[in-house]
Formats: structure tokens, sequence, C-alpha cells
């Protein structure tokens, strides 16, 4: 009787095993076709946009403007770059970053050359009749570079009655723009147009220039980089960064945008702001 009893006992332990194993088993390749599904899911996501080039998301910058964008070896990298790679990974799609002069990354976009304008785009009324703009993942601030002995104390100072100077910026950006409208056109000022914003601030330490309005985070490189400059405490004016997109493709726009979305959401998008940018 005993020997029956331990067979009995035997055969349901090793039922019980079978059956553990089973449902493990199972687990394991419910993850794994979950897995499957996700990735297949992604792929055809991907499949139904259409892109300058096949599987790609190719982003128009210029990079030179950290730390949105700059050049570090042979790679270019900054918040921009890191932003646009998290959005072409949740569309599936391969990252391309094109750089080219500033002012032709709008019309890299329109004429249908490049997917994505991101090189810390201010949204503009007068560039919204040219692309169409994502949701906003960061504020901007355009601030005055000046020599340490300027006269130049504030923001104030441009718009004084008698005022007459020569600024610097960087050609077609918002500091470009800003300052025509605000001071070129009511002749208190002359505008001197550079490709790149070092450049602009070369001609400020020559004495070129009087002074440069640009965005804070690249002043605050330029300013550690060459002596005898300092950015004035009074701000020029704040701005929205957006990725700038075509107005003829609609299904991509709103995908990057949905995207975009989602990182900005998550933490995602701030995370790679603190990351070059940390609060001070």
């Amino acid at each position: 009787m005993k020997k029956l009893i331990a067979l009995v006992l035997a055969l349901v332990m090793a039922l019980s095993l079978v059956a553990c194993a089973s449902s493990g088993n199972n687990a394991s390749t419910g993850d794994t076709t979950a897995a499957k599904n996700d990735t297949a899911d992604t792929t055809a996501a991907a499949a139904d946009l259409t892109t300058v080039e096949e599987g790609k998301l190719i982003m128009a910058t210029n990079a030179a403007f950290p730390p949105y964008e700059y050049i570090e070896g042979n790679e270019i990298v900054g918040i921009d770059a890191e932003i646009a790679k998290a959005i072409a990974d949740k569309l599936g799609l391969e990252l391309e970053i094109q750089d080219m002069e500033f002012d032709s990354i709008i019309e890299s976009v329109k004429g249908g050359k490049a997917d994505i304008g991101l090189a810390g785009l201010t949204v503009t009324d007068e560039r919204k009749e040219e692309v169409d703009f994502t949701e906003s993942y960061a504020t901007g601030v355009q601030v005055i570079i000046v020599t340490e002995d300027s006269k130049i104390t504030s923001v104030d100072d441009l718009f004084a009655e008698d005022a007459s100077f020569t600024i610097g910026v960087q050609r077609s950006t918002t500091g470009d723009l800003y300052t025509t409208w605000d001071l070129e056109d009511e002749g208190k000022a002359t505008i001197d147009r550079y490709s790149k914003g070092a450049d602009a601030v070369q001609a400020l330490k020559t004495n070129k220039v009087d002074c440069v309005v640009i965005d804070n985070e690249p002043a605050k490189a330029f300013v550690n980089a060459v002596e005898g400059l300092k950015i004035l405490d009074t701000e020029y004016i704040q701005e929205q960064y957006a990725a700038a997109m075509s107005k003829d493709n609609a299904e991509l726009y709103e995908a990057v945008n949905a995207a975009l979305k989602a990182l900005i959401d998550d933490g995602t998008v701030q995370g790679i702001i603190d990351k070059y940018i940390p609060a001070e």
C-alpha cells in the first residue's frame, strides 16, 4: 500500500512539473510574440510614411549652434540631434543629419530635400507661412553680447532716441529678424549679418560691431571661449523652438508631432535638455 501511495505522489509531482514548465514556456512565447508584434507595428508604421529617402528621417540643421547642434569629432551632436534621434527611433526610421547654412534649412524642408528642420528654429508668423511647426520643445532667449568696456549696458540703450549702433547677428536667425524689424527699420542701428554666430562674435572682438544678438546658450559658449566679452543681464526677447516640416506631407507631420509630444510627456526631451544645459 505504501508503495502505491508513493507511486501516486511521484506521478502527481511529475505532472505538476510538466504543467509549470508548459506555463513558463507559454509566457516566454507570449512575451516574444508581443515584442515581435511591437517591432512589426513600428516597421509597418514606418512603411506607411513617405519620407525623402525610404526608411530614413533626414534632418536639416546648421551645426554651429551649441548646445543645440555642433560638431564633435566627425559627428553632429547636441539637443536637437538627440531629440531627432529619439523621434526617428519611435517611428522606426534611421536618422540622417545634413549640415547646411542656416538660411537654407527652411528652403530644404520646403523643397523636399529634408524631412524635418531642427536648428534652434524659432516659431514666427513669417516662417509659419512657409512651413508647419511641431509642438514647441524648448524656450529660447535672445541675449546681447558686448565687450567688457562697452557703452551698451542694457537692451534699453539699443532703443534710445539717439541710438546708432552696429549689431552683429547670424544671418536669417531671429536675432537677425528682430533687430532688423525693431532697430534697423527704425533707423536706430545697422545690422551686420554673418553666416555663423562665431563670425559675428569675432567681429565684436575686433571692434567691427558694437554688440551681438544671439541665443543665450551659444552666447554662453562663445563668451567662455573668448576673453573680454560678457552677456548683458537684460534679455532681448524670449521665443519658442520647434521643428519645421513641409506643408505637403500631413501624414509625416502628424507622426513626428505625435512622437515629439510623447517624448515631451514622458520626460525624454527634458532629460536631453538637462544633459546639455544643467540647472544653474
